[in-house]
């Protein structure tokens, strides 16, 4: 299959290699700042071959998840910490002020696989995200009901299946593995 691919879209390893890399080797963990900054200093920055803007504040587009999976670190990445207005209300506010604890899984050749977070329980940040973000109370009354008697640290996230899928199966096009592709045509419902 892999030879049938574009140059630029082969792994450096065969896909066997590749899936017992990933489960034999640690991950890297770096926060946005960090991510940010590498991005910056790098190559294809510096030489202005990225289509999107690098700055703290904007999210990570797919081209420099990518970098940073297969060209800095060459194995998958954990970024953490991002900036609070570019993520959803309901995620803890870090210590700082201006970052949340949340984080993205990064895999070779895909980009985002997992995103996670850890929720806000703390009533008074809650409605203060709330109220930065223009979300008005009453349309999310229910969710603060939750949290009025006090609520316990927790966390979730979510897994992209297809996206799993694709990597393992070493595919080269997400809507390869998806099963029932909701295309121009095909999207009945």
């Amino acid at each position: 299959l892999e030879k049938n691919m574009p140059k630029e879209q082969r792994r450096p390893m065969g896909l066997l290699d590749t899936l017992k890399f990933v489960v034999e080797n640690d991950f890297e963990r770096i926060t946005y700042t960090e991510a940010v900054e590498l991005l910056l200093r790098s190559k294809p920055y510096q030489k202005g071959k990225f289509e999107y803007p690098v700055e703290w504040g904007s999210d990570l587009q797919a081209e420099h998840e990518r970098w940073l999976v297969e060209q800095k670190f060459q194995k998958p990445v954990i970024v953490r910490d991002y900036p609070k207005d570019i993520k959803a209300f309901y995620m803890r506010l870090n210590d700082d002020g201006k970052t949340v604890a949340a984080m993205d899984v990064l895999f070779p050749g895909i980009g985002e696989v997992i995103g996670g977070s850890q929720r806000e329980e703390r009533l008074e940040k809650l409605v203060g995200r709330m109220h930065d973000m223009n979300i008005p109370e009453e349309e999310l009354w229910w969710y603060l009901e939750l949290r009025k008697f006090g609520g316990a640290p927790h966390a979730g996230f979510g897994l992209g299946f297809e996206r799993m899928v694709q990597f393992i199966t070493g595919m080269g096009n997400i809507r390869d593995v998806i099963a029932f592709p909701r295309t121009p045509g095909n999207a009945e419902f």
